[in-house]
């Protein structure tokens, strides 16, 4: 009988303006601050939102600056988050914008999603430019490769920059490299690498989630077979995965998700795929319809996906209300010596 190991960390529980328009000049540091300023872009957003408060409750001495497109929304953020944070209207297409509002600041987050079909990697090149550590929660494969081909410049500029450091991609990968470098120690040879998530509903993420997920529907699903690049389609190889505690068996699909082309060629594992999985199951049931029926070119198209996610928008946050916001992370690993090893993580409130 193969010997199988569990690893858990259960956390407690916790009209757009045009892209050449200018932005308001960003506040300048002044010598005597020592005040790290921190810019969040798409904090009016539910995942921007959760993060700069998240930050702001972590080191109540950091300047949150809240940045985004709406700046009612904005503003009425900014001040609840408390007397160091404020607005910054700044639009992600716009070179010139971002390089003004990153005069001055220790650190963009870029948390302005959905990431699927952006051609630049604007925010990113600004931070390069500015010579600006860059952090992003990026969840696209093509983004998320296109970002590393700044490496060099980065690298250059002096730059720290990370992509893909959310929570899935993110510490999914963390866990995924931790079980990998535990089974080199211990001689055992990675063979399989299987990630599997569930997020119930939108996990109180909303619009943004939703449409990364119908973008995703239209991109087929990359995984790797002993070294081999295969093609499949997308929200299909159904299985039922026990999450444990507080989740049980969930059903999930495969999607084209960056960490399975990372977990190949940085962390050697030959045979890699990823599926997720959502709750009520007519979500489920929903997601293989538009990927059997809706044509391509509609899913493949971010205006066309947008229109359709607004529409059902208040529906989505109905069912938020009642399925709540537990999201569950299961990585496993087999290795050539029989060793099975799972990581597993889960929390009841994924914006936390």
């Amino acid at each position: 009988m193969a010997a199988m190991g569990i690893v858990r960390a259960c956390a407690p529980p916790a009209a757009a303006p045009s892209s050449t328009r200018d932005a308001a000049p960003a506040p300048q540091r002044t010598k005597s601050s020592k005040s790290a300023r921190v810019l969040v872009l798409g904090a009016t957003g539910r995942v921007g939102g959760s993060t700069a408060a998240a930050l702001s409750k972590l080191r109540p001495d950091l300047s949150i600056l809240v940045g985004g497109r709406n700046r009612e929304k904005g503003e009425s953020f900014a001040a609840k988050l408390g007397e160091r944070s404020e607005f910054v209207q700044v639009d992600t297409r716009s070179a010139s914008m971002l390089e003004k509002a990153l005069q001055g600041v220790d650190l963009v987050v870029h948390t302005a999603g959905p990431f699927q079909r952006a051609e630049e990697c604007t925010v990113l090149q600004a931070a390069i430019s500015t010579k600006t550590p860059y952090i992003d929660v990026c969840d696209d494969m093509d983004y998320s490769w296109r970002a590393k081909g700044f490496h060099e410049q980065a690298k250059a500029a002096g730059v720290p920059a990370i992509t893909t450091a959310g929570i899935y991609p993110g510490v999914s990968n963390v866990m995924a490299a931790e079980l990998v470098r535990a089974a080199r120690s211990e001689n055992g040879e990675p063979e399989r690498l299987r990630f599997f998530y569930y997020t119930a509903g939108t996990g109180g993420a909303g619009p943004t989630i939703l449409a990364t997920s119908f973008l995703l529907l239209g991109e087929d699903v990359i995984a790797y077979n002993k070294g081999k690049e295969i093609k499949l389609k997308p929200y299909s190889g159904a299985l039922s995965i026990d999450f444990g505690k507080g989740v049980r068996k969930k059903n999930v699909y495969l999607l084209n998700l960056p960490e399975v082309k990372s977990a190949f060629k940085i962390l050697g594992v030959p045979t890699v795929s990823a599926r997720f999985g959502t709750a009520p199951f007519f979500w489920n049931w929903g997601m293989q319809a538009f990927a059997n029926f809706l044509p391509v070119e509609f899913l493949r198209d971010r205006n066309k996906v947008q229109k359709l996610v607004e529409s059902v928008d208040p529906l989505v946050r109905a069912v938020d209300g009642i399925a709540g916001e537990r999201v569950s992370m299961r990585v496993d690993l087999d290795c050539s010596n029989g060793r099975n090893t799972i990581g597993l993580f889960t929390h009841k409130k994924l914006s936390v």
